[in-house]
């Protein structure tokens, strides 16, 4: 059986080009010609018509592939996939790896950060009371709530989209109440045993993130053959159970969890592959922004010192067609991207 396929061969325009030769990925900016397909571990490549003629799971996952991720509508604001978005990592804790401490105890100071996230382009912030760092000490929901309501009302009342980064299910109830738009969990929904009710009664969107072992933390280590397509496989058995239990498919978002229980060559993997994530139907977000894999291939750089390698890594998924970008750094990101987009445009037209 497929396992995936990945769009390979991009194009910078179909024009004068047969009719079927290329396809548009996901409703976006890109056009590709062929297809990487792995079959019970060999993979091949082929043009597009020859890679859907393999069979009905390659026809579903061309249809995936190509399919226009509609936008969210959530309140008064709507989240576009057309192109790729930036979402601002804002965390209130004293521990996240990259940011923990600049805002905690302080909803004033990082609501008005999450503000100027916005006026430099993010289409939403991201907002974080737990850090979910390898070796990070657990947090009360009732602390993780009053870190976090507070900025979310303020934000919300700004007009503000907002996503609420979270595993426990009263956090989503508390910060959905107070105007979050968004559920993101990096366990999936897997971590409480509510959290999956919880978000199909809100009928809000929600991230589901891959990890090895989310109901521990995320961060166990496991040995993969084949980590795309154990990712992969994994997410869409997970979406198929999050659908089942009422939650709208149009709803969701992917994230192939970049640092989450991975080596850094399973992580480079990854990467590389984002593009065959398409074959879930779902809106990509990608998460790369500062980690450990950057200051892995480049001399050991602190936290604050990888700006050059979020850029890199964002621009690469920008490429793959990833249509939300989770970043730390939203001016430098967004400035990336508005470049990418011009050079996009002027090559779309010849």
């Amino acid at each position: 059986m497929i396992d995936w396929l990945r769009p390979v061969r991009f194009v910078d325009t179909p024009v004068g080009l047969d009719d079927g030769s290329v396809a548009r990925l996901a409703g976006g900016l890109q056009w590709f010609a062929a297809y990487e397909v792995s079959e019970g571990g060999r993979r091949r490549t082929l043009p597009i018509a020859e890679g859907v003629a393999l069979g009905e799971r390659a026809a579903l996952l061309h249809a995936r592939i190509v399919a226009s991720r509609p936008a969210l509508t959530i309140g008064a604001r709507t989240l576009r996939f057309d192109q790729p978005q930036v979402a601002g990592i804002l965390n209130v804790t004293p521990d996240s790896f990259s940011d923990g401490g600049q805002h905690v105890d302080d909803p004033e100071s990082a609501a008005a950060a999450g503000v100027a996230m916005l006026a430099a382009g993010a289409a939403l912030v991201d907002l974080g009371g737990e850090s979910t760092r390898p070796g990070a000490t657990a947090v009360w929901e009732g602390d993780e709530i009053a870190r976090t309501v507070p900025v979310i009302e303020r934000l919300a009342g700004s007009g503000a989209l907002v996503s609420i980064d979270t595993r426990k299910a009263a956090v989503m109830e508390a910060t959905l109440a107070a105007g979050a738009g968004i559920v993101n969990d990096v366990s999936a929904l897997l971590w409480d045993d509510r959290a999956l009710d919880v978000v199909a009664r809100a009928g809000c969107p929600v991230v589901l993130m891959h990890s090895p072992d989310p109901a521990k933390g995320g961060h166990g280590r496991v040995a993969y053959a084949d980590v795309v397509g154990e990712v992969f496989g994994w997410l869409e058995a997970r979406i198929a159970a999050v659908v089942a239990a009422g939650v709208a498919r149009d709803r969701i978002i992917v994230d192939p969890g970049i640092g989450f229980g991975k080596s850094l060559g399973d992580n480079l993997a990854l990467i590389n592959g984002l593009a065959a994530f398409h074959g879930l139907g779902c809106p990509i977000m990608l998460g790369a922004s500062r980690k450990r894999m950057i200051g892995a291939l480049a001399d050991e750089a602190p936290v604050d010192r990888r700006l050059g390698g979020s850029i890199a890594l964002a621009l690469k998924g920008i490429e793959a067609g990833v249509q939300l970008l989770r970043v730390h750094d939203v001016l430098e990101t967004v400035q990336a991207a508005k470049i990418w987009r011009g050079w996009r445009d002027r090559a779309l037209v010849g």
